[in-house]
């Protein structure tokens, strides 16, 4: 077990071999842990498990997205943690900032595809929360 310090910036600085990803709202704090050896990027994001307001649905979604909201039981929130947690995966790898539209979110097939043409894993856990892992194998 080693201590995890934070950057300047806030992000986590994990023990040499290791990636991580850490999120929390007011209720609840998740994390994802692996080794460098089997992912070269992972990323969590949790939000409550409520609607996305309509005005944050058109920041946060992009036009074929919105043609497929049907998939996403939380109108909008289940895109917004995937790619929050997408984007967590791979600015370690890029060190590009991203905006919501740079990342698209295929709820069925369980993937983020990033404006470069990175593919990014996705899988969910829904409760009183969403959970949204992202990762990238190896």
């Amino acid at each position: 077990m080693a201590p995890v310090p934070k950057s300047p910036g806030g992000e986590p600085i994990w023990p040499n071999g290791v990636l991580g990803s850490l999120a929390h709202d007011y209720r609840v704090a998740v994390a994802a842990v692996g080794s460098s050896e089997d992912l070269e990027g992972v990323g969590i994001d949790v939000e409550p498990a409520e609607n996305l307001s309509a005005d944050l649905l058109q920041l946060v979604t992009t036009s074929r997205e919105r043609a497929r909201i049907d998939s996403d039981p939380y109108q909008g929130r289940l895109f917004f943690v995937a790619k929050e947690a997408a984007y967590k995966a791979v600015y370690p790898l890029d060190h590009v900032l991203l905006d919501h539209h740079d990342i698209e979110v295929d709820l069925a097939n369980q993937q983020a595809i990033v404006r470069n043409g990175r593919i990014v894993e996705l899988r969910f856990c829904i409760s009183s929360h969403l959970v949204a892992l992202a990762f990238i194998l190896s």
